[in-house]
């Protein structure tokens, strides 16, 4: 009896293709972490105001905004390898750019740029591992593509830390990026096509020879009943559109307090009374640890509990975290790590769901598009969110502040519990079958 890709245990091979695919989630949380610590020099440096360090943290964003559904339809088009070199090679030119800004405005430039390629990977990277990953191993592999995001953003909150007293530092900071792009493009440079794309543009042969080399002889490529065709508004089809504002508005709901904290993290734990400078740096060191250390047993869970319960949860949970910061902001200072640490915990598993949901709600033929436009919704609300948070910040203070954050995990627990689909156990090939009204 022939099998499936379904079918076939992890190799080496396929790990390696889901750690090097992870690697521009690692690159969104360092750079997204980093400009927080690099802000505390870049400010003083430029002698910025409110509106301008606002603009800097938040045009990264932007540029995800636009990398994602750009890139995501390119991808779809052309193929997800060829995009998959070409974002990390740019990722690395501009963050050494970076280092050369004297203005502002160079500046947001070239962080919006990396933004762009930092976006354009998502739908790239995830569709490509979805497309390669059976479907047993599935919420462990984009579990680590989750853990990759923290693991960036924890790595670079100690980078910071350490190059923080150094004259300059924040140039050493942002220019540091390049070093995970040098890696990744080794790391990358042997992975093929997904066969299931080619497949979907006809190219038979190819696929069957990278099924052949990756899988092995005795192995079928799985074929979609779905039409072949890559047509962007397609999305917003048959049903398709309803899937991509739950995953739009979830996303947003989740992704907005965490980039928030992470983007102004120093000033976040300043007004928590963690201190300044290093003090504050550490402290936020110490909250990604939790990120980074929850969304590993939720990989696990995801295929345990199932998909629609762990995310109810977990949403539940982090809520609490964030009340209690938003009601108690003077309380002691073990009661308010431990409100980071369930918040941040707790985190994990919607973290993986929001590279996981999208890439098993829709076909093969336009997932690297869904995977981008849910996502760039869910930037539009970052972009405003980053903006305006030092600015509500510094109005109204760090309470209130927690509590805007609280409602839209509320909002986002809300909407996961009348519309939170169930896909434990399913081949990407049942997508367009799937009901989210169950």
């Amino acid at each position: 009896m022939s099998k499936t890709m379904d079918d076939v245990k992890m190799s080496l091979f396929l790990r390696k293709i889901t750690v090097f695919s992870s690697g521009g989630a690692f690159l969104d949380g360092y750079v997204l972490a980093l400009i927080g610590v690099a802000l505390t020099q870049i400010v003083p440096t430029f002698n910025l105001s409110v509106e301008w360090s606002a603009a800097i943290g938040a045009s990264v964003l932007v540029g995800i905004f636009v990398g994602t559904i750009v890139g995501g339809y390119l991808t779809d088009l052309f193929g997800r390898r060829k995009m998959f070199i070409i974002d990390i090679a740019a990722i690395g030119v501009f963050s050494v750019l970076s280092i050369f800004a004297v203005t502002p405005l160079q500046l947001v430039l070239a962080r919006f740029f990396v933004g762009v390629f930092v976006g354009a990977d998502y739908p790239i990277a995830t569709s490509l591992i979805a497309e390669f990953t059976p479907k047993k191993s599935r919420a462990i592999s984009m579990g680590i593509v989750s853990a990759s995001w923290y693991l960036g953003a924890t790595v670079a909150a100690f980078v910071g830390f350490f190059l923080y007293g150094i004259e300059d530092g924040w140039k050493w900071m942002l220019g540091s990026a390049v070093i995970p792009c040098i890696i990744l493009l080794i790391g990358r440079h042997d992975i093929p096509e997904s066969p299931m794309w080619l497949i979907k543009k006809g190219r038979h042969a190819e696929a069957r020879k990278v099924t052949d080399r990756v899988f092995g002889k005795d192995v079928e490529i799985q074929v979609e009943t779905s039409e072949n065709k890559t047509a962007f508004r397609k999305i917003f089809s048959k049903g398709y559109g309803r899937r991509i504002v739950f995953l739009g508005i979830l996303q947003l709901c989740q992704v907005v307090p965490m980039y928030a904290i992470y983007t102004f993290g120093p000033d976040i734990m300043t007004a928590f009374g963690f201190g300044e400078g290093r003090e504050a740096i550490l402290g936020e060191s110490t909250v990604s640890l939790f990120f980074l250390i929850g969304s590993i047993p939720a990989m696990f869970w995801l295929n345990s509990l199932g998909r629609r319960k762990l995310l109810i949860g977990s949403l539940a949970l982090m809520s609490v975290g964030l009340v209690v910061l938003g009601v108690v902001p003077t309380a002691p200072m073990i009661v308010i790590i431990l409100a980071f640490g369930v918040y941040a915990f707790f985190s994990g598993g919607p973290g993986i769901l929001q590279w996981l949901y999208p890439n098993e709600l829709f076909p093969t033929e336009i997932r690297a598009s869904a995977v981008g436009t849910a996502i760039a919704i869910s930037r539009i609300g970052t972009i405003v969110a980053t903006f305006y948070t030092p600015i509500f910040l510094s109005s109204y203070g760090i309470g209130p502040t927690m509590l805007v954050a609280a409602g839209l995990v509320l909002l986002g627990l809300t909407l996961s519990i009348f519309m939170a689909p169930e896909t434990k156990g399913r081949s990407l090939v049942e997508t367009s079958s799937l009901d989210l009204d169950k």
